[in-house]
């Protein structure tokens, strides 16, 4: 099912393996989300991997046996029909915007947080859209993958508020990262990713790391060495909101 349709039946896509979207919806999406957060729904990994959506950045592919039920309960929920052609199917609803303006990110921000509470995701994506908008996707230990559209600077204001937070730390040039992260009580791995697409393939390209710490308090932040990749080291904050201005940079570079 790498073709998908979404909106009127019959319209193909310029691109034989990217989704088809009906004129004027990426327009009239993106004046909704200035008004506030647009929630596109909740699904698990076997429905986005039948759609295609999101699929390079799930953790692993569901059974076949899986993929089926999600297809029969995507139909049974009208959001999965059948496309003016055997090889197509038409996303309908919430889940065909998510597959659209998924397809249209070139950068998808990964965060993973360990010492996560019930009730919070432990992982969350941010794929940017030219409009200064985000598709946020919020993963809980279930599997359950909340997706929604924000505005970018809500969803910066999001995923720092959930990141760990503290005073950093002034490290000298050399930290034991191995020690540091099995001690402190909340960590996490932010990755930013600029890719490319074929169809609805996302082929990743260049890729930055940031590791954050919280211990006793205070804020540990390390990178990736340029020298040696392989390890981490501590790197710092400027100005106030110094998380928030970091991952900013990093999502506009």
């Amino acid at each position: 099912m790498s073709d998908e349709q979404h909106g009127t039946p019959g319209q193909a896509p310029q691109d034989p393996g990217a989704a088809a979207v009906p004129q004027g919806l990426v327009t009239a999406v993106v004046e909704l989300v200035h008004t506030g957060p647009v929630l596109l729904g909740a699904y698990t990994i076997a429905e986005l991997t039948a759609v295609d959506a999101i699929v390079d950045f799930l953790e692993a592919r569901p059974s076949e046996d899986e993929l089926t039920e999600a297809v029969r309960s995507l139909a049974a929920r009208q959001l999965l029909l059948a496309g003016a052609t055997g090889e197509q199917v038409q996303v309908r609803g919430d889940l065909g915007i998510a597959v659209a303006f998924q397809q249209r990110a070139r950068i998808v921000l990964d965060a993973r947080t360990s010492g996560t509470e019930a009730g919070e995701p432990w992982r969350i994506l941010l794929l940017p859209q030219p409009e200064r908008i985000c598709l946020m996707v919020r993963i809980d230990a279930l599997g359950v993958h909340q997706i929604g559209l924000y505005t970018l600077d809500e969803a910066l204001r999001t995923l720092t508020e959930w990141l760990p937070r503290g005073s950093a730390v002034e490290h000298e040039r050399t930290v034991d990262a191995d020690t540091l992260l099995a001690e402190c009580r909340r960590s996490a791995l932010v990755t930013v990713t600029h890719y490319t697409a074929q169809g609805s393939a996302e082929i990743a390209g260049q890729s930055t790391d940031l590791v954050l710490a919280r211990h006793d308090g205070r804020l540990h932040v390390l990178a990736r060495d340029p020298e040696h990749p392989d390890r981490l080291v501590p790197t710092r904050l400027d100005g106030k909101d110094g998380v928030h201005d970091r991952i900013a940079d990093l999502l506009t570079v």
